[in-house]
């Protein structure tokens, strides 16, 4: 597992030292984080408009050299709280991941995808509220001087949710294994998934990734 680093950056140019204590020790819990080693994290540059203060990390996802997924995760706080979020926190995350190419044509491909998000959710026990998102498949086929390319297919999933609980360790523990989903790795032994007593939305199961670095 491998733990979380990097630094809060908060809206208005003000130091951490200047952030309420709920952000400061919200920042904490994630640093606290333990995530599956496949999950590569580091810190992002926070988004300065969407709340006054702001906690960001990218990830990507990595076997054998390869990466399978990437996303980027936003922690945001507003002590005033926002009638949207129905809280004074929001999490804000970006997922892709590479599929196979015959998914795309898969009709419950963006259905199974939101599972893949609720699933770990409640599988990590991270209380949420609001959980508000879309799924988006994009397929891929290259032409002329890029014809040797393989094609390819690429599922995004942008998701928000009001954390409930407080626990935000879990939250982005929640988070890395939607991460691992997208890119086709089976939960852990011993991981919440495979708890069993841990709830399920039907059973649903990891898509096959393509096991080659990803196009950019």
């Amino acid at each position: 597992m491998a733990a979380v680093g990097g630094h809060p950056a908060q809206g208005g140019g003000t130091g951490k030292e200047s952030a309420p204590i709920e952000f400061r020790d919200a920042v904490e819990a994630l640093s606290g984080a333990r995530l599956r080693p496949e999950v590569q994290l580091s810190p992002a540059p926070a988004p300065r408009r969407l709340a006054p203060y702001a906690f960001a990390l990218t990830a990507s996802v990595e076997v054998d050299g390869e990466e399978l997924a990437d996303g980027r995760i936003v922690l945001l706080h507003d002590p005033a709280g926002q009638e949207a979020w129905h809280g004074d926190f929001r999490v804000v995350t970006m997922t892709r991941a590479e599929l196979e190419p015959e998914m795309a044509s898969d009709p419950m491909l963006s259905e199974v995808g939101w599972a893949w998000l609720l699933d770990a959710l409640q599988a990590h026990g991270a209380g949420y509220a609001e959980a508000g998102g879309t799924v988006t498949r994009c397929a891929s086929q290259y032409f002329g001087a890029l014809a040797d390319r393989p094609s390819s297919t690429e599922i995004e999933i942008r998701a928000s949710w009001t954390p409930s609980d407080g626990r935000f360790e879990r939250h982005l523990a929640a988070w890395g294994e939607l991460l691992c989903a997208g890119a086709g790795l089976p939960p852990v032994p011993g991981s919440p998934q495979n708890a069993p007593d841990a709830p399920s939305l039907g059973g649903v199961v990891p898509m096959p990734a393509r096991r080659r670095p990803r196009s950019h």
